[in-house]
């Protein structure tokens, strides 16, 4: 990529000997349901971050993010976290994650370049660490499977960020392909594709610049005695994607939750709800059936309105117009549409997909909350993606 290449050069007077690529990503459904060792769908998209890396001769890290024009620095020998490198940590976790494992690495020049911060919430900062962690590898050649690879990422997550380590954030980032969604089953720590055919479709992402809407602890939900309750209602079903999914009968439900507070039982209620959409989501996809596809991301984002609390005015505005791009009522059962909330912890963006012909109106729409709301929204259309990739 020339403006990496430019960047590199003009930042440290020597072009980047790796130039590597990484997607975005937003997870369709179930990102927040893995400590049940359940499922989450996602798809890598064409937002794209590249990373250059050149070696240096000494042990110095330097770190250069052209679109902040903003420049860290650090020791490979003492490598830290640091709270005022909030956009370079993520790529110090990765060092981390390396010689942590053992891996010999020397000083590096990094330069990173991406049109959208991280800020966003589209898996951008997933995308750094996976183009930092191959353009790394290629840089030393190194002896470093694929496993090894999302062994350093989970090292550099939990060791060095102190964070949870999401695999479905590491496969979507670093093993999607053009064409398919990636869903990630926590209870076997596999992925598989699921080929996105909706022709006349276009996904949109939606900005809405609203301040964040919650901070959400979602730690609270990993309790080890949620787990056991839910594990007293899943059932094992042979023609079921994964095995198993949670028994349909509402009593039994509330009995076996009974011992829980309200609030408590609502939040079990829609990890229970959310592992349905996601069967469902796949479902639709794999069989073509937009109806069924639209109605489960619909129904997901009614879960999280209803059961976590974590929407407001601004973005419900949103998605009801999203609703109503089509205004004959046939389609209430039938979406052609459908729009969900999205971003870890439930940030202030929307991703939707429509039909070509409602792409302009759904703008249209936008300058109306504009003008209601204050906030200028920011849109991207964007596609399915491979995964992260060597370019130079």
């Amino acid at each position: 990529m020339k403006a990496l290449n430019d960047a590199h050069k003009l930042e440290y007077e020597v072009l980047p000997e790796v130039v590597a690529k990484a997607p975005g990503r937003i997870h369709f459904a179930g990102e927040h349901s893995w400590f049940y060792k359940d499922k989450t769908i996602s798809m890598a998209i064409n937002l794209l971050v590249h990373v250059g890396v050149s070696k240096r001769d000494d042990g110095v890290v330097k770190i250069y993010f052209h679109q902040l024009d903003d420049r860290k620095k650090s020791n490979l020998s003492s490598i830290k976290y640091k709270k005022e490198d909030k956009w370079a940590n993520p790529i110090k976790s990765v060092l981390y994650g390396f010689t942590s494992g053992g891996y010999t690495l020397s000083g590096m020049d990094i330069s990173v370049y991406s049109d959208i911060m991280p800020s966003a919430g589209f898996g951008i900062t997933s995308a750094m660490k996976a183009a930092t962690a191959i353009a790394v590898r290629k840089l030393y050649d190194l002896n470093c499977s694929d496993s090894q690879l999302l062994q350093v990422l989970e090292r550099g997550n939990r060791l060095f960020m102190k964070k949870q380590n999401y695999l479905s954030d590491n496969f979507a980032a670093l093993f999607s392909k053009k064409g398919n969604l990636i869903l990630t089953d926590y209870a076997k720590n596999t992925w598989d594709y699921v080929p996105f055919n909706f022709d006349n479709r276009k996904i949109i992402l939606t900005d809405t610049t609203v301040p964040r809407v919650s901070v959400w602890d979602e730690e609270l939900l990993f309790d080890p005695k949620y787990a056991l309750l839910l594990g007293e209602l899943k059932d094992k079903k042979n023609n079921v994607y994964g095995g198993w999914s949670y028994i349909n009968n509402s009593a039994d439900i509330e009995e076996i939750l009974s011992v829980l507070s309200k609030d408590e039982q609502r939040k079990l209620v829609a990890i229970i709800r959310e592992h349905g959409d996601v069967l469902d989501i796949r479902e639709g996809v794999e069989k073509g059936d937009f109806f069924k596809f639209a109605r489960a991301i619909n129904h997901s984002h009614e879960t999280i309105r209803e059961f976590f609390d974590l929407s407001c005015p601004e973005i419900e505005w949103i998605v009801k117009r999203i609703n109503e791009l089509e205004p004959n009522l046939e389609h209430l059962r039938n979406p052609v549409t459908c729009g969900r909330l999205t971003g870890k912890g439930y940030g202030r963006c929307i991703y939707s997909i429509m039909r070509d012909i409602d792409v302009e109106n759904y703008k249209q729409k936008l300058l109306e909350f504009e003008k209601i709301f204050g906030f200028h929204p920011v849109t991207f259309e964007v596609e399915c993606e491979d995964g992260a990739r060597i370019v130079v």
